[in-house]
């Protein structure tokens, strides 16, 4: 009777279902995180993108610590010690630890503060933050749903008219989709969310030549006017727009024509859209300049950067996503 009631009673779990079930849903995850990095899909969908690859990394790594206390159990009463034992001494474990640090490290400094808007036109707004100074060539990354969406820009210092002194930064914000236009639609103040550290962009690059042209189409002068600002390398600056002062205010044509009183400011609605890349290789002449800088459309940058180096000359873009 003990002998059948052995046999038919219940069996020592062995964690093989749970072990099998979290390799399923990493696998899972890891399809769908890489199924919507394609660069056709991530273009044409990146809110989703973004969502697909925050959730599914969230997922993906509680299905590793599923799938390595499971083992662990497995492996506990085969080495007849402890799950603690067999954890601390697991690779593992500790990788798992670094990446959990390091996720919630990254919304840890998740911070909602007050901007303040100044609307430049219906294309485009200035966002203006004093909760803190902001040194050249740093972004942020901004949002109103911390959760699903998240827009890197990068900041310009904004100085103190009295004691020249930096006591916050801006962004600016010009019309490419929904979440841009509702933000240029609300001169109001109000809050954004903040996440992570300022970190450093492509332009801070230009530090390592003597002189260079800088190439900018649209809201893309709003990175380069923070390496206007820095003032830190020799440089001429070439700006396709439509109605300059109009769209971006004189302020922003001000600190353009501060930095280079000889830049190209070219105004598409009178003079249509410029040969690009021969405009940038006659400032390239005329300079000197070591290396080229754009920001635009992923079309425009292409081009340029094509166009400059066929010609011998260092040429550095933004990614399409950045």
């Amino acid at each position: 009777m003990a002998a059948a009631i052995a046999v038919l009673g219940p069996r020592p779990w062995s964690g093989t279902y749970c072990t099998r079930s979290s390799r399923l849903r990493m696998i899972t995850m890891f399809v769908v995180i890489l199924t919507s990095a394609h660069p056709n899909l991530r273009r044409r969908y990146h809110d989703h993108f973004e969502a697909f690859h925050r959730f599914a990394g969230w997922t993906a790594l509680l299905a590793f610590w599923t799938h390595n206390i499971a083992s662990a159990n497995v492996t506990s009463r085969q080495w007849n010690a402890t799950i603690g034992y067999v954890l601390i001494h697991s690779p593992n474990f500790w990788f798992i630890i670094l990446t959990t640090f390091c996720t919630i490290a990254s919304w840890s400094r998740l911070r909602h503060h007050i901007v303040y808007p100044e609307k430049l036109s219906d294309h485009a707004t200035r966002l203006h933050f004093k909760y803190r100074a902001m040194n050249p060539f740093y972004g942020v990354k901004i949002s109103d749903k911390p959760l699903t969406e998240w827009h890197a820009f990068a900041t310009i210092p904004d100085v103190d008219p009295e004691s020249g002194k930096i006591n916050g930064f801006s962004v600016v914000v010009s019309n490419a989709g929904d979440w841009t236009k509702k933000q240029i639609m609300k001169p109001k103040e109000r809050k954004l969310w903040v996440r992570g550290a300022p970190l450093h962009g492509l332009l801070y690059t230009s530090r390592l030549f003597r002189r260079i042209v800088v190439v900018a189409t649209g809201s893309g002068i709003g990175p380069c006017l923070s390496l206007l600002f820095a003032d830190v390398t020799p440089r001429r600056v070439l700006w396709s727009t439509r109605d300059p002062e109009k769209t971006y205010g004189p302020r922003v044509v001000a600190e353009v024509r501060r930095a280079d009183p000889a830049a190209v400011i070219w105004n598409t609605n009178e003079k249509g859209y410029p040969d690009i890349v021969g405009e940038t290789y006659q400032l390239v002449h005329e300079s000197g300049a070591e290396a080229v800088f754009i920001i635009s459309n992923p079309k425009v940058t292409e081009k340029v950067v094509f166009g400059m180096q066929t010609r011998g000359i260092p040429a550095y873009g933004a990614i399409f996503d950045s």
